[in-house]
């Protein structure tokens, strides 16, 4: 009888260990409304590779709840394993920040239909994402006339190559703008990196120079710093101008 209690004991103890959340000062809870079995992988970008940090197993509950430690604010990346089912729609990059944060999402349109939220870094990069898009849909819609025009064996009217120009110029004074405006986050120096590391080096400087101490000092802020050191190196204090 002894030994039934101790091995019910040790079972519980089993159990409770198994099931014990997770701690963190970054909490991410959420959804994926339709998935009944799979495992969402949380990774972040070390040294340009993906790797692991938590593991959330789903079985028959599309919700679940997580948690991990943050050094500061950055983006993560949400990978979904379907198992049997493939896609191309399984990563769904976001703007982590510390505190807690919430991904709403289902299986079909997962990473298109997503809304997350608690993340100030995160509803700026929508925001920005929602102006570049206009820029990047004008610059889409050329570059198909473009090609239109070269299967026919023609060129392309000057009047949509200045268009062209036009709207990539106007991406770059954009993110420019934005990264200048929002000197304080995370996504400031992020957005340039990401999006346009071309940006004149004139602009680059006046970013950096605008950072927070604390901005400047993050991940991406001393990864922008190094982009305009080496650019330096090659391109020269002529481009400053």
């Amino acid at each position: 009888m002894k030994k039934t209690l101790a091995a019910f004991a040790g079972l519980i103890l089993i159990t409770s260990c198994d099931k014990q959340e997770k701690t963190g000062n970054l909490e991410i809870s959420g959804n994926i409304k339709g998935l009944k079995k799979g495992t969402l992988y949380l990774k972040q970008l070390q040294d340009t590779v993906l790797v692991n940090i938590d593991t959330i197993q789903i079985d028959g509950d599309s919700k679940f709840t997580t948690a991990v430690n943050l050094k500061e604010a950055e983006m993560l990346y949400l990978f979904l394993d379907r198992g049997k089912t493939a896609s191309i729609d399984n990563s769904l990059p976001f703007f982590a920040e510390a505190g807690k944060m919430t991904i709403e999402t289902n299986l079909e349109t997962y990473y298109a239909m997503a809304k997350v939220t608690g993340s100030k870094n995160q509803g700026l990069l929508e925001e920005y994402n929602t102006v570049k898009k206009r820029f990047i849909d004008q610059e889409l819609e050329i570059k198909v006339k473009d090609m239109e025009a070269s299967i026919k064996n023609k060129t392309l009217p000057e009047t949509e190559i200045v268009k062209y120009e036009n709207a990539l110029k106007r991406r770059y004074l954009y993110t420019a703008n934005f990264a200048m405006t929002h000197k304080d986050f995370e996504v400031s120096p992020y957005v340039v990196i990401a999006e346009t590391p071309n940006l004149g080096l004139g602009f680059i400087k006046q970013i950096l120079d605008g950072l927070s101490p604390k901005v400047k000092a993050s991940k991406y802020g001393k990864l922008l710093q190094q982009l305009y050191d080496e650019r330096l190196k090659t391109e020269g204090p002529v481009a400053l101008n």
